[in-house]
């Protein structure tokens, strides 16, 4: 797996050599200044504390006074889920926190399925802002509002819900049914604190990478917005190539179409480059991430 992720990789660099070359793509930020590419590494780098931090307070007991190694574990997660194709990366999840913090297997996949609900919930309503802000509509941010709330009111209803699943599943899917309902949040006030979390961590890597292609590929807010969650969602669903080559860029090329921008000629090719790029700054947090988390794992 670790060849064939290198080959794509290679085979993928040349494309980008053949069709217009790294130093084009590579001098769109110096037209838009690398102070620019800086702010947004470091706030990238910070969307990976947050996420570090709600894990740290999801699971208290297990995870007290080790932050430095628990964000190097997130860290290592992330980057497997970057760098192996269709979120093979994800079972490291659970695994390591056996190791590291002795939290049981299915614990840690109940927990972590309800965490990608959570994500993907705040990923959409992110995405969603852009949408509302282009039509400047009360309908449009009505609607928005409305499924921004959704996961509050999924969880008020959570035990109604469990125990109609209950009556309906067959006994051998009750106990799956009870590990799912044990990874969601103790009470209202862990759940406030997760949900919060999430949609600040998502809220923050979407504004960041909608403001990136909207500086490098000169689009509007709905399109940038647009081409954000289509990158993001390339990665989320189990549909990505190893390390997000050709996915990742088609998907924030797709989702900026679909939200209005340039189908052809000049406006299509700077979208192009801008996808590109972007993507070279989500791998480049990755690592720049990991490499800081195995400095204070180790001053831990």
């Amino acid at each position: 797996m670790t060849l064939g992720t290198v080959a794509i990789i290679l085979v993928y660099a040349a494309f980008i050599q053949g069709v217009w070359g790294w130093q084009s793509v590579v001098s769109l930020w110096s037209d838009a200044g690398w102070g620019s590419a800086a702010i947004a590494l470091a706030l990238l780098l910070g969307t990976y504390v947050l996420r570090t931090w709600r894990i740290y307070d999801y699971f208290p007991a297990e995870t007290g006074g080790r932050f430095g190694t628990l964000l190097r574990l997130v860290q290592v997660h992330n980057l497997l889920n970057i760098m192996l194709p269709f979120r093979t990366g994800e079972a490291s999840f659970p695994l390591l926190m056996k190791r590291e913090f002795g939290l049981g297997v299915a614990r840690g996949t109940a927990a972590l399925l309800v965490m990608r609900l959570f994500d993907l919930h705040a990923l959409l309503a992110a995405a969603g802002t852009g949408l509302a802000l282009q039509t400047g509509k009360p309908w449009a941010w009505a609607l928005w509002l409305a499924f921004l709330i959704l996961p509050a009111i999924a969880f008020a209803l959570r035990k109604h819900a469990f125990r109609l699943a209950a009556k309906a599943l067959p006994n051998k899917a009750k106990k799956l049914l009870d590990e799912v309902e044990a990874g969601l949040p103790l009470d209202a006030k862990a759940f406030a604190r997760a949900w919060g979390a999430t949609l600040i961590n998502w809220f923050t890597k979407i504004a960041v990478l909608a403001w990136v292609l909207g500086l490098l590929g000169d689009l509007s807010i709905a399109a940038s917005f647009g081409g954000a969650l289509g990158g993001e969602l390339s990665s989320v669903l189990p549909v990505h190539a190893p390390a997000g080559v050709g996915t990742y860029p088609a998907g924030i090329t797709a989702g900026a179409i679909a939200f209005g921008a340039g189908t052809a000629g000049l406006p299509l090719e700077e979208l192009g480059q801008a996808a590109v790029n972007t993507h070279l700054l989500v791998i480049v947090s990755s690592l720049a991430g990991t490499a800081l988390s195995l400095l204070m794992a180790k001053r831990g």
